[in-house]
């Protein structure tokens, strides 16, 4: 049986985002918005989840069955919070980790669902209209090959090992709310 365990990250500084709140925590259509990407996630059905936080004030959302992860160092980039998820897998011992994003509240979790049953090559990937996006599913073998901080995440992993990857068509918006103009975009 293959272990699969699932991380959310939500670490990043924001510093696109110039609104009254911290992005995670501002309203998206009634709730926080980490809210949204939270109840994705535990729809997955993964057993076994962390979050990796950094300086948000996030930990009142998280459940008491989830592992919460800290981020130290979230200005080296989303790398490092790649990096800190695949570390806790491979200490779980995990055949693989499949990840998504805090700030992208409308990857339902149907998304996370498709991604984390489907089989057949080391990086499984969510698309949406043919876009590749998050979540994503990296088998242990790919975990040394992840970049430990910068901005880019998996998707370094893309063009390492383009033969490698399954795509999986999902349904949903895979947008991110970075800025206070996305959050105007969607929020309605």
């Amino acid at each position: 049986m293959v272990m699969l365990v699932g991380s959310l990250l939500a670490a990043g500084l924001s510093t696109r985002f110039e609104g009254p709140t911290t992005k995670l925590l501002t309203p998206f259509r009634g709730k926080a918005l980490i809210e949204h990407s939270l109840e994705s996630f535990r729809a997955s059905g993964i057993a076994t989840r962390s979050v990796v936080v950094g300086r948000s004030r996030i930990d009142r959302f998280i459940l008491d069955t989830e592992t919460i992860l800290r981020n130290e160092f979230p200005s080296k980039g989303i790398a490092s919070s790649v990096s800190i998820a695949a570390k806790w897998a491979e200490l779980l011992n995990a055949d693989a980790l499949i990840i998504g994003l805090g700030d992208q509240p409308l990857v339902g979790g149907e998304a996370w669902v498709r991604v984390a049953n489907s089989f057949g090559a080391p990086i499984v990937v969510a698309t949406y209209q043919g876009r590749r996006r998050n979540p994503v599913k990296l088998s242990r073998e790919t975990f040394g090959l992840l970049p430990v901080d910068g901005d880019i995440g998996a998707k370094a992993l893309f063009e390492l090992l383009p033969d490698d990857i399954l795509e999986v068509e999902c349904d949903g918006e895979p947008f991110d709310i970075d800025t206070v103009e996305d959050l105007k975009n969607w929020n309605y």
